[in-house]
């Protein structure tokens, strides 16, 4: 296997010849991520001989010093397995296909002379990507609409790719809505989440709908909760100018959180047709009941120790105000309000320095409704869970009752399971391969339209107004979260799995 690959199915076609537009070229994004995914997508054969990357950026550049200066960041990747992309080695025949396409211009993204420019510079089909500030979303669209380069013919797409955060809240989301929406078409506009571009993400759609014995039972009938975690270890250390203002509820809930939710939780599409998935999952975020503080915790990490090491708490942290009441741990209690899941509670936790680094969807069945080993030695039936691991170590874990060895009947629980990397070859990815690769072809499924978002807001809008003035619960930094999450579930007679809890990664 090539050290660069994205696909492993020798089919898949080539993208189409286009230039892809990076605003923000001498960006942290486009560096640690989008470059990486390039070259995978090279390493494929994913892209065309005619592709090229034009990159845009306020600072002064030229071709040959961001070629150079993004050789050196790649090149840094091998030397640190923590990164987001490590790779033992850079392949300099994908690489060298990327670099010869580099191209970069300085421009003001407020100033209608860099459109004019850019205009100059186009012709043919041409993804945007707006790897820059939310603030500046909305004056590139229109400065791309005002000079014509949103237009579109039979010979020719534009499209645009656009980051998170969509908005801060539900008014702010639909006025960035309403203002790309009057340059372009909705199929034009790719919202992307890094999530979406997992494959283990995606592989809960055929988890869920390829396997006949799990959905007949993937309902209120049968599922007593769902949770789902996405912990991390790390704190906001110098992110806390962007951090201080959003918070974990606006940075993971609407968007992350809500599409591992409508992974499990929504309907069966009548196809794998972009739109008719994209309708169940906006069905589906739009039959939540919008959360209230009552199922809400709002949580902080105060200082302790992480990895056995001291750690600052989070108001220690750069660029944090000393009294701030920025969440970093947001635990929900989510209702849906539909047929398949009324009466079923989904509890949603993230946050970060937390006790484990953790993606995971874990589905609680319902009890069995009798049992015939009440009265022996057994105990109690545990509830069966089956756990769907995202991160770090993907795969799934399945709890099980059953009997030990012996003369009598003794029930004890198991965990059986698979890892992802016991069946498949794993290729270093960051994740946002398969979505640049599913602009450039036109495929919009994996990515959120209008609607979406709108309907994500919505939910939790409330929540963000009731939040406001409200003070932080605190938990020390190394701990599974504040008291008052394990509160939330208890009021019910409910736990969260643990977090630290290294059965489940080695089975």
């Amino acid at each position: 296997m090539p050290d660069a690959c994205v696909h492993d199915t020798p089919d898949t076609p080539q993208a189409p010849p286009c230039t892809l537009v990076i605003f923000g070229a001498g960006g942290d994004l486009t560096k640690r991520l989008l470059m990486p995914a390039l070259y995978n997508l090279a390493g494929g054969g994913l892209l065309d001989e005619k592709f090229s990357v034009l990159g845009v950026d306020h600072n002064p550049l030229t071709d040959d010093g961001w070629r150079d200066d993004l050789t050196k960041t790649m090149d840094s990747f091998t030397k640190d397995p923590s990164a987001e992309f490590h790779a033992e080695r850079i392949d300099p025949r994908p690489w060298g296909f990327v670099r010869d396409r580099l191209h970069v211009m300085q421009g003001d993204f407020s100033d209608e002379a860099t459109f004019k420019e850019l205009a100059g510079r186009l012709t043919g089909n041409v993804v945007f990507y707006l790897a820059v500030s939310a603030r500046f979303f909305g004056p590139v669209v229109e400065g791309l609409g005002k000079a014509g380069l949103l237009k579109q013919t039979d010979d020719a797409f534009r499209r645009v790719i656009i980051e998170k955060p969509f908005g801060s809240d539900l008014a702010s989301a639909k006025a960035l809505n309403q203002t790309i929406l009057a340059q372009g078409e909705e199929g034009q506009f790719y919202r992307i989440d890094h999530f979406l571009g997992k494959e283990t993400v995606q592989s809960l759609l055929a988890i869920r709908f390829a396997n006949a014995m799990l959905e007949p039972i993937w309902r209120r009938d049968y599922v007593d909760h769902v949770e789902i975690t996405a912990a991390e270890t790390i704190g906001v250390e110098e992110r806390g100018r962007f951090y201080e203002p959003t918070g974990a509820l606006r940075d993971m809930v609407p968007n992350h959180l809500f599409q591992l939710l409508t992974m499990v939780a929504m309907e069966p599409p009548g196809s794998f047709d972009a739109e008719a998935v994209r309708d169940e999952k906006t069905r589906l975020v739009t039959a939540i009941r919008p959360v209230t503080p009552e199922n809400a915790v709002r949580g902080q990490y105060a200082a302790g120790r992480e990895a056995g090491k001291d750690v600052p708490a989070y108001r220690d942290e750069p660029d944090v105000a000393k009294d701030s009441r920025t969440e970093t741990y947001v635990a929900l209690k989510l209702e849906i309000e539909n047929e398949r899941w009324s009466g079923v509670p989904f509890f949603l936790r993230t946050g970060k320095r937390l006790a484990d680094r953790r993606t995971e969807i874990a589905v609680h069945f319902k009890p069995a409704p009798f049992t015939l080993f009440r009265g022996t030695d057994g105990g109690d039936l545990a509830p069966n869970v089956m756990r769907l691991r995202i991160d770090p170590k993907p795969g799934s874990a399945t709890h099980l009752n059953v009997k030990r060895p012996g003369p009598q009947m003794h029930l004890s629980v198991i965990e059986t399971g698979f890892c992802y990397g016991d069946f498949f070859d794993p290729a270093p990815t960051v994740g946002y391969e398969t979505l640049i690769y599913d602009c450039m072809m036109g495929d919009p499924t994996l990515f959120q339209r209008a609607d979406t978002i709108e309907a994500s807001w919505a939910a939790v809008d409330p929540l963000i107004q009731a939040w406001k003035d409200a003070p932080v619960c605190f938990y020390p930094a190394g701990a599974p979260g504040p008291k008052e999450a394990d509160d939330l579930l208890a009021r019910d007679g409910r736990s969260w799995l643990p977090l630290g809890d290294t059965r489940t990664e080695d089975a």
